[in-house]
């Protein structure tokens, strides 16, 4: 039986990754900066909760890491966690850099110190490209960051390909796009847009306020992304690779795409809010997975309506 342990498994990823792993035979263990005060509310979501063993872990502390990754003696290690919202990334620069890529480097150096052949994931980001004007981003496209959260992604995938080229570990980083799912908490602009629709639907008179709708992004299905990551450790050889529908599509779309599955017009309820603009963003998202359709065989299956769809019918179907 192989054994994975995934940081972060409280979030959205997370949850999914430890569904799909235990449904394939894995024994999963799971960190939390306080395994004991953590809800895991997405575990419980899944019905996962009790077959998951849990650990408090600081990935900041380099202690922390050594002795959990000790303890359960890993085959496959998933690093999901850090500060994940690009929005708050902008308040909190530091901690944002600190979590994700002293994070990421705790963990392999701890993976390189203890000396096993354990398979490394980290979880990478589209936002490290910054704005390629519309071009599909693939494993080549040149780096350039827009937001403190991009920085920090990019920081740990430089770490993971030092590491793997240096002490030939194998470490490889899923560059994913945008992806979504019920799990996502309302601070993400896609759950924040469903719940406010699904309230207003039910009757509520308060507004929707959205900042910038015109911006463009590549949006998948959460669940299928973590198949890919699953993937990338089953290859002889470790690489990184772009995960993405290759489909664009604008906020105000999304929106639209929402309203109007429940049988509303979007624009008697939403309003700009100019106060909800990032310093710097990016105009327009999407990435070329064509690498990962070659090499891995995987390819996304839904694009933003259906994300939309599927998003809408399990707020609705948990409001029962």
């Amino acid at each position: 039986m192989k054994k994975a342990l995934i940081c972060g498994i409280s979030g959205q990823d997370g949850a999914y990754l430890a569904k799909f792993l235990l449904e394939r035979g894995y024994e999963v263990c799971g960190t939390s900066r306080d395994a004991q005060m953590s809800s895991f509310k997405n575990l419980v979501t899944l019905g996962i909760r009790d077959r998951v063993k849990l650990y408090s872990m600081s990935l900041t502390d380099f202690r922390s890491v050594l002795q959990v990754l000790d303890r359960t003696q890993p085959n496959e290690v998933y690093n999901l966690s850090g500060q994940s919202s690009v929005g708050l990334s902008f308040d909190q620069p530091v901690e944002t850099l600190d979590s994700i890529a002293t994070g990421t480097l705790n963990l392999l150096e701890v993976i390189r110190f203890i000396g096993s052949p354990i398979k490394f994931y980290n979880a990478g980001s589209s936002e490290c490209f910054g704005d390629t004007q519309g071009t599909p981003a693939d494993e080549q496209t040149p780096f350039r960051p827009r937001s403190p959260y991009g920085v920090a992604k990019a920081t740990a995938f430089w770490e993971v390909a030092n590491y793997r080229e240096a002490y030939g570990l194998f470490a490889c980083s899923g560059i994913l796009y945008n992806h979504e799912s019920p799990l996502r908490p309302e601070r993400f602009v896609t759950q924040k847009i469903v719940a406010s629709a699904c309230r207003i639907a039910q009757g509520s008179n308060d507004p929707l306020y959205l900042g910038n709708t015109s911006i463009q992004r590549d949006w998948g299905w959460a669940p299928e992304y973590i198949q890919a990551m699953h993937l990338m450790l089953q290859q002889d050889i470790a690489d990184d690779y772009v995960i993405a529908t290759g489909r664009t599509y604008s906020l105000q779309a999304f929106v639209e795409a929402v309203f109007a599955h429940l049988g509303l017009n979007w624009q008697d309820y939403v309003t700009t809010d100019e106060s909800l603009y990032r310093p710097t963003d990016i105009a327009v998202s999407r990435g070329n997975p064509a690498k990962a359709k070659q090499q891995m065989n995987w390819q996304a299956e839904s694009d933003m309506p259906e994300v939309a769809r599927l998003m809408v019918e399990a707020r609705l179907q948990a409001s029962v």
